[in-house]
């Protein structure tokens, strides 16, 4: 969360040099660097990007989730070549294990 405040206070904000200062997770002072030079952001415009990067993050979590399960690519190295030589046994395996991660960490549906 903290690093959605910060992306979204950066994102709506004049570009002066500031700084942040957190209270908890959810609530934030923002603080300029050179008093002379204020940085001067649209809060409400912050809060509503942050619920539009949470719900990005969160609809993504799926793609997080199947990373580290997926077949390494020297695996598909190795199927491909095997594949090249007539044998798809290790190319159908790879597809396969693919779809077992696709199968356990499904794609949510988008309304």
């Amino acid at each position: 969360m903290i690093d959605f405040i910060t992306q979204a206070v950066r994102e709506n904000g004049n570009g002066a040099p500031h700084s942040i200062e957190f209270v908890g997770t959810s609530d934030w002072t923002v603080v300029s660097a050179d008093p002379t030079n204020p940085f001067v952001y649209n809060h409400d415009a912050a809060v509503a990007r942050i619920a539009e990067l949470q719900a990005d993050y969160t609809a993504t979590q799926y793609q997080r989730n199947r990373q580290p399960e997926y077949p390494s690519l020297a695996t598909l190295a190795d199927a491909l070549y095997w594949s090249n030589q007539g044998d798809n046994t290790k190319l159908d395996e790879y597809y396969a294990a693919c779809a077992a991660v696709k199968a356990k960490y499904p794609k949510p549906e988008v309304n």
